[in-house]
């Protein structure tokens, strides 16, 4: 018993260091960061995917996903982020809560309107999305998707905006992320549905990626991850 209380005591440490990473991240979206070989995961907010389009206040299309990541990029990078792990998801992700010099990053996406809160989760940052709201900031300027249901839209999905978002905006934001077109460079994953209603995925590498022509039309659609894919419900093709 005294040697297994020894070697409780002398791992406690490692534990608790293992609970918590600080450094320089690589800034992928506005949700997502890296520091080494961490792969981790803003807890408590959603922020738009790189490949997210919005509609600015005048109706038209605007890359807010890719806002968002720059926009953190701007605020907090070559900054050393100290990062608490709260859990792993199930992409392998650590979701973790992070601040630069006591600010609170999350915080920070949320009330200047770069992420939304996850109430479902968290009521944390409740406050500051209704603040940014009011301030019209970052995607609340125009209409926009959720981006949880981005990642899942359809016709019925719901429109998010500080006023009434324009009758078509539904139509344009559906219809812009499925064009012939990557609306990034970031994004060139093709997901299509099959015969069957399932959702696949092809990657540039893919046999049949080249055949694959993207039309909203046809159900198709382009991810910026494989990850991405596979949370709107898409498998990677067999072939």
């Amino acid at each position: 018993m005294k040697s297994i209380a020894a070697l409780l005591i002398f791992f406690l440490p490692i534990a608790a260091h293992a609970a918590n990473v600080s450094g320089i991240p690589k800034i992928h979206d506005g949700g997502k960061i890296s520091i080494g070989a961490m792969k981790l995961r803003l807890g408590a907010i959603d922020a738009p995917s790189v490949d997210q389009l919005c509609l600015n206040d005048k109706g038209e299309r605007w890359t807010c996903g890719a806002a968002a990541r720059d926009a953190l990029i701007h605020h907090a990078d070559k900054k050393t982020w100290n990062c608490h792990v709260l859990r792993a998801n199930r992409f392998g992700r650590s979701v973790v809560k992070c601040d630069i010099d006591g600010e609170d990053i999350q915080a920070w996406m949320v009330r200047n309107g770069w992420a939304l809160s996850l109430p479902r989760l968290s009521h944390d940052y409740d406050a500051d999305q209704k603040a940014a709201r009011g301030a019209k900031a970052g995607m609340w300027a125009g209409a926009f998707i959720a981006p949880w249901d981005w990642r899942v839209r359809n016709k019925k999905t719901q429109i998010l905006g500080a006023v009434k978002a324009p009758p078509t905006a539904r139509a344009i934001l559906l219809a812009s992320a499925s064009g012939p077109v990557a609306p990034s460079p970031e994004c060139t994953i093709k997901g299509n549905v099959n015969r069957s209603g399932v959702c696949i995925y092809h990657k540039p590498t893919s046999r049949w990626y080249a055949q694959i022509k993207m039309k909203i039309s046809k159900g198709t659609r382009w991810f910026c991850s494989v990850e991405d894919a596979e949370a709107a419900g898409c498998r990677e093709t067999r072939r």
